[in-house]
C-alpha cells in the first residue's frame, strides 16, 4: 500500500511531469497540501523534502516552494548520460505472442546505432501507460516506439504525449495510433487483412461466416470492417449475430461461451469462423474439439498475424502475415530519423513519413472448399 507522503510526492510529481506544474511555478502550499490529502504537516514536508532533494522542486525562503528546472546534472544524478541517446519502447505486453518479435526487431537497429533502450509494457492499461509516460518525461528520454493503449476508445494521457511534442521528445506509435494525435507511425494494413480473411473464405464458398473481433482497439475494428467490406463486395449478406466483439478484459471468456451457444442454435451452422488474431483460433480450435467437429472437414479457420501457433497444433492454420520484426526495424529507423532531424512526430505534412505494411495471406490446412463436398 503506499504510504501518504509517496502519495503526495507522487501526486506533484505527475503534475510536473504531465505539464500542470511548469518550471520555476509555485505549487500548492503545506496548508493546502494537508487539507487536500487529510494528511499532517510532517507527512507534506517530508514528501516536500523528498522531492527538494532529488531535484524536482526548490524552496525560497519565506516564498513558498517552486518547481525546479530539471537538468543536464540532474539527468546525471539519475545515471542518464548526456552524449549517448535513449529511446524507450512502450508496448501492451512484453513476452506474449508476436511481441519478441517486434522488440528484437526494433532494438537490434537501436543498439547498431549505439541508442541506449529501455523496455515497458502498459498491459494495455492506460493507469499503466500514464505512468510509464511520467517516466520519460521526467528522464527526458531522447524518444519513444509506442504501441497506443486501448487505441479504439478515448484515451486519457494524450497530455502526456503533447508533453513530448512540447520537450521535443519525438515518438513513433506501431501496430496503431491515436488519430487525434496524428502521429508518424508504423503499422500493418489491418482493414486489407480482415478483407483477406473473410474473401479467403467466400471464395472457397462459405456464406456463413464467424467474425471474432477485439473492439477496444484500432486493430481489431479495422480487421471488422474488412470483413464486412469483403462480404459487400461478394454480395454475401451477413447476419449481424455472426459478429463477435470483445475487450481486453473478456478475451478469455466473452468469444468461446459466444461460439459455443452459436453452435448449439437451431439454425443453419456457420462454415466459417474469422479470427482476430491466431491466440485467439488456438482457443476457438479447443472449444471446436470439444463440439466433436473437425477442422477443416466440418469447419474452417482462418486466424491472423502468422504467429508461431500456427505450427502447434495438429491443424495448421491459415493466417494472415504479420511483419513483427520487419515492422519494430522500421519503427527504429523511423525514430533514429526523427531524433536526428527537424522533423515533428505529428502532422499531416510530416505524416507521409508514416509506413504501412500490406497484408498477405499465408495458406495452410484450416480452411478448405466447402463446393467440394457436394
Amino acid at each position: 500500500m503506499e504510504t501518504k507522503y509517496g502519495m503526495v510526492k507522487n501526486w506533484i510529481k505527475s503534475k510536473i511531469t504531465d505539464g500542470t506544474f511548469v518550471p520555476n511555478q509555485k505549487i500548492h502550499s503545506e496548508s493546502e497540501l494537508m487539507q487536500k490529502f487529510n494528511v499532517s504537516r510532517h507527512t507534506v514536508r517530508v514528501a516536500l523534502g523528498e522531492l527538494v532533494s532529488t531535484g524536482w522542486l526548490y524552496k525560497e525562503q519565506g516564498a513558498g516552494t517552486y518547481v525546479a528546472q530539471r537538468s543536464e546534472n540532474k539527468m546525471l544524478a539519475e545515471g542518464r548520460s548526456i552524449s549517448t541517446k535513449s529511446i524507450a519502447i512502450i508496448v501492451t505486453y512484453i513476452s506474449d505472442y508476436i511481441f519478441p518479435s517486434i522488440i528484437r526487431g526494433a532494438e537490434s537497429v537501436l543498439r547498431e546505432a549505439g541508442i541506449q533502450v529501455s523496455l515497458f509494457s502498459t498491459n494495455n492499461d492506460h493507469d499503466h501507460e500514464r505512468k510509464i509516460l511520467e517516466t520519460i518525461i521526467a528522464q527526458k528520454f531522447d524518444g519513444v516506439i509506442v504501441e497506443p493503449t486501448k487505441s479504439a476508445i478515448a484515451n486519457p494521457n494524450i497530455n502526456y504525449y503533447l508533453k513530448l511534442e512540447a520537450l521535443n521528445i519525438h515518438y513513433v506509435m506501431i501496430n496503431a495510433a491515436y488519430d487525434e494525435l496524428e502521429p508518424v507511425s508504423v503499422v500493418l494494413d489491418d482493414e486489407k487483412g480482415g478483407y483477406l480473411q473473410a474473401e479467403h473464405l467466400i471464395h472457397l464458398g462459405h456464406t456463413n461466416i464467424l467474425g471474432f473481433f477485439k473492439n477496444d482497439d484500432l486493430q481489431g475494428l479495422k480487421r471488422m470492417k474488412g470483413y464486412i467490406k469483403a462480404h459487400r463486395d461478394n454480395g454475401v449478406p451477413i447476419n449481424p449475430k455472426n459478429i463477435v466483439t470483445y475487450t481486453t478484459s473478456e478475451i478469455f471468456s466473452k468469444p468461446v461461451d459466444r461460439l459455443r451457444n452459436l453452435l448449439t442454435e437451431p439454425v443453419s451452422l456457420a462454415t466459417g469462423i474469422i479470427c482476430y488474431n491466431d491466440e485467439l483460433a488456438m482457443r476457438l480450435l479447443e472449444c471446436l474439439r470439444q463440439k466433436k467437429l473437425c477442422v477443416p472437414d466440418d469447419i474452417s479457420i482462418i486466424g491472423f498475424d502468422d504467429s508461431f501457433f500456427t505450427d502447434v497444433s495438429e491443424v495448421k492454420l491459415t493466417s494472415i502475415r504479420h511483419p513483427k520484426s520487419e515492422l519494430g526495424e522500421m519503427a527504429a529507423k523511423k525514430i533514429i530519423d526523427l531524433t536526428n532531424s527537424s522533423k515533428t512526430s505529428y502532422g499531416k505534412e510530416e505524416n507521409q513519413d508514416s509506413y504501412v505494411f500490406k497484408a498477405s495471406i499465408v495458406h495452410r490446412n484450416s480452411t478448405a472448399d466447402i463446393r467440394k463436398k457436394d
